[in-house]
């Protein structure tokens, strides 16, 4: 049988060699289909976007996935876990007019989450923001029983009010990042397509592991998202190829590539979805919760 004529299997469906379209993973192009709308809500799988590093993405990434989520009929809370309050600010809401935060609901047992979480404009999507004074809770869940415990039981409040509960984690790895991994059900490691960015995630990895073995056996690893991916230098598609090279299947077929609007949608305090809505980017996002859903990481 010749080339031209020899075939491939992928998920059931034969193709024909010659017609398969490779993606910037180099694996075969999939479409991911539109999910089917939800006859009801809840209880809610939640995500920890983590990374040590930082300006890899977790933020824009975190709020525009959620965004074309919330577009596909999901109900969404996105908790902004970083005590720059990026999240907050890139959903418009200004970080320092807050009276309650996400602080307020971990430290204080007589702060309602509900009380704490904003809605935003975006149909579906909510928000539990985070200012400045989160960065005093690593020091005072030192002393706190259970401490690594502590936004999980203030997220079983509200579970069954959402169907994707997303944790936008600050850039280190020390007790509030713990605290989310202790709360997820998976994690989404956003990565740069940059050399020093891929050194980093060793350390990562074994901070997941030592995670699900001593506090939460239910962790996954739901996927690597590679961002800000530049086709047109061969650093960025090295970069890429070492990502698949290292976690193979778990590197989303979906890859964010680099672009000016998602700085101007961060700007306009809008999700790319919203800001530019038939952009290149929004179509990333978009695709990319598709994916989520057909890998089983979101309802």
């Amino acid at each position: 049988m010749s080339t031209e004529q020899s075939s491939a299997t992928l998920d059931g469906i034969t193709e024909d060699l010659t017609d398969v379209v490779l993606g910037p993973t180099g694996r075969p192009e999939r479409e991911y289909s539109v999910p089917a709308p939800l006859e009801s809500h809840g209880p809610a799988r939640i995500i920890a976007m983590v990374n040590q590093k930082g300006g890899v993405g977790k933020t824009t990434s975190a709020i525009n996935l959620a965004a074309a989520l919330a577009e596909y009929g999901r109900r969404v809370l996105i908790v902004d876990f970083d005590p720059q309050g990026a999240a907050s600010a890139g959903l418009g809401t200004n970080p320092h007019e807050l009276d309650l935060t996400v602080y307020n609901v971990m430290m204080d047992r007589h702060v309602d989450i509900r009380d704490a979480i904003r809605k935003t404009e975006i149909e579906n999507l909510d928000l539990l923001p985070a200012n400045i004074d989160l960065s005093a809770a690593e020091v005072q869940l030192v002393t706190e029983v259970a401490r690594e415990q502590v936004l999980a039981s203030a997220l079983r409040k509200v579970e069954n009010d959402y169907d994707l509960v997303l944790i936008d984690c600050q850039p280190s790895l020390g007790l509030l990042t713990v605290n989310a991994l202790s709360a997820a059900h998976g994690v989404i490691i956003p990565l740069i397509c940059e050399f020093f960015a891929l050194r980093a995630v060793a350390l990562l990895v074994e901070t997941i592991e030592k995670v699900q073995d001593r506090l939460n056996p239910r962790l996954v690893v739901d996927g690597v998202l590679a961002t800000m991916y530049d086709s047109r230098t061969l650093h960025s598609r090295e970069v890429l190829a070492r990502l698949i090279e290292a976690f193979g299947d778990k590197v989303f077929d979906s890859v964010i590539k680099r672009t000016i609007k998602f700085a101007d949608a961060t700007v306009a305090a809008e999700p790319i979805t919203r800001y530019a809505t038939n952009h290149p980017g929004a179509e990333s996002y978009r695709r990319l919760a598709r994916e989520l859903v057909a890998r089983g990481g979101a309802p």
